[in-house]
């Protein structure tokens, strides 16, 4: 950590009155940037997608709840992993707490992976998770929304991930994508968003934004220092 000047009340609160107005010109783009992306085309689902839940078998219509949008967190694990993306799951830690709110502004949360139903149940059951969380076997969903890769694909570097071509090794990749579905019955995909893009959504790294040591990661791999929640030591 780099050595930190030491100032003065006064000349404290002046630079930080500077910072505070960049912060709010950077808040005024963010809304602008959340219209723009409120305001992208849309693209009629014409699949019928259907997954194995807690409910059963249910179709992607089903997954709204009685509800017109639909947030899908793209959970890596693979069918054959013994447990999931250590990756998600820091990002799952924040779930539960906001499933209610979402629903309230008539938004059903659910987190999809290609893992059997019982796997991700026992994971949800250790980590205390109590959000939907369904399974997409070996179906079109992940394939078609840029999470999951075919062998094939994987082996002459042509998977698509973050809408361009990847040369990952992995089998599955995170991500977030969204539904609307209209009074009719039609469901639209509006919206999704890969890898930094996630990182929105994550409530633990916007609190390490603002400590004096930041995400205070480093390497090749940033998150290398990430594990199950139930497997830091004290």
């Amino acid at each position: 950590m780099k050595k930190h000047e030491t100032v003065p009340h006064a000349q404290w609160i002046a630079a930080r009155k500077k910072l505070l107005a960049e912060e709010k010109k950077f808040t005024g783009l963010r809304d602008e940037l959340s219209r723009r992306r409120r305001d992208l085309p849309w693209e009629r689902v014409e699949k019928d997608y259907v997954f194995d839940g807690p409910n059963g078998r249910e179709t992607l219509a089903e997954l709204f709840a009685g509800r017109s949008q639909l947030v899908v967190y793209h959970f890596m694990f693979a069918p054959d992993w013994d447990g999931g993306c250590k990756s998600c799951s820091f990002w799952a830690d924040n779930f539960n707490g906001i499933v209610a709110h979402l629903n309230q502004r008539d938004v059903t949360f659910v987190a999809i992976s290609r893992a059997p139903l019982a796997k991700l149940a026992a994971f949800a059951k250790r980590l205390g998770w109590g959000f939907k969380w369904l399974s997409a076997g070996e179906g079109d969903f992940n394939y078609d929304y840029m999470v999951s890769f075919r062998p094939e694909d994987v082996a002459k570097g042509g998977a698509l991930y973050n809408y361009a071509p990847t040369k990952t090794k992995m089998s599955d990749l995170p991500g977030i994508s969204v539904f609307f579905r209209d009074g009719k019955g039609a469901i639209f995909h509006t919206y999704s968003c890969y890898a930094r893009g996630l990182d929105m959504t994550n409530t633990a790294y916007h609190y390490l934004d603002l400590a004096p040591k930041g995400r205070d990661e480093s390497g090749p791999h940033n998150m290398a220092w990430v594990r199950y929640r139930d497997s830091y030591g004290n």
